[in-house]
């Protein structure tokens, strides 16, 4: 018996998987683990060992975890949930977004090569100083002022009863396309900051075109109230072309922008059309601004 106790050891000794690194080839495998102890099974049970290296990593890792807290669990937990969703690649996109951010892209292109007079160069000096008067023309404040001057020097009713009507085309024309500027929020192909001018005029962002959409309201309005000559006719279109191409020359709008205020311009007109204060209301509106309203009793 002794013997045989001795050869059994030093056959234990020399077996390859009772070394501490083969140790955990002769664990059985979690399943079967759980199986075994709810079966109460009485087979053999293989006892795995850990190395003391081994178990100071797992109480390192454990002391690490639990001093971090929550806050790490959670935030991996969001990682985990946020970057998969950031990081998916869209491999089949559908027709109608491909057009889309094509045309958006042409837009952004082209209205940064025609925006030649962006910058400050002194060879375009002279194109810089015509571009940015006839934009100038187009401004709300020279409108508004041009308008309220002109109806303050009127002696006839159907002249301040036009003036009236364009008047509040003007405010409406500058209240709905701030609104959608501020918005939309988008900025234009050269994000120049906005002047004091833009801020007064509430014409801060890109889209749509301030200008664009009041040089067209205000030209078919006088085009259709006022009684002009052909060439005179002919240069108004012409006015209100150029009012809109040279905000993207100065690099204020994209070529959308223009496009989107021409389109805003003939709505305004339409609808101050169809909602025309007659003379008489005029007058009464006439008579509150200049505080010279007696009401009814």
């Amino acid at each position: 018996m002794p013997g045989s106790r001795a050869r059994s050891r030093a056959r234990d000794r020399t077996d390859v998987l009772n070394r501490p690194e083969f140790q955990s080839l002769n664990q059985a495998p979690r399943r079967e683990q759980g199986a075994g102890e709810g079966r109460g099974s009485s087979g053999p049970r293989r006892i795995s060992v850990r190395q003391p290296s081994q178990q100071d990593d797992s109480a390192a890792r454990g002391s690490r975890d639990s001093s971090e807290g929550p806050s790490a669990a959670d935030g991996c937990q969001k990682d985990a949930s946020r970057w998969p969703e950031q990081d998916c690649m869209q491999l089949n996109p559908s027709f109608r977004g491909i057009a889309i951010n094509s045309l958006l892209a042409i837009d952004i292109s082209l209205s940064k090569r025609l925006g030649v007079c962006a910058g400050t160069h002194g060879s375009r000096a002279p194109l810089r100083s015509m571009v940015t008067l006839l934009a100038l023309s187009g401004h709300a404040l020279t409108w508004l002022c041009g308008t309220l001057i002109c109806l303050w020097r009127s002696n006839t009713l159907a002249g301040q009863e036009v003036l009236v009507n364009l008047l509040l085309a003007l405010i409406l024309d500058l209240m709905t396309v701030a609104g959608m500027q501020k918005l939309v929020k988008r900025k234009g192909p050269w994000d120049f900051p906005p002047g004091f001018l833009d801020y007064v005029a509430m014409d801060i962002y890109s889209f749509p075109a301030a200008h664009a959409s009041r040089a067209v309201m205000v030209s078919k309005f006088l085009l259709t109230h006022l009684v002009l000559a052909v060439p005179l006719r002919i240069l108004l279109y012409l006015w209100a072309f150029l009012v809109g191409v040279s905000r993207v020359l100065l690099g204020k709008h994209h070529l959308s922008d223009v496009g989107c205020g021409f389109a805003l311009g003939f709505l305004h007109f339409s609808l101050v059309e169809s909602v025309w204060l007659d003379s008489s209301t005029c007058q009464t509106l006439i008579s509150i601004g200049t505080l010279r309203w007696a009401p009814l009793v």
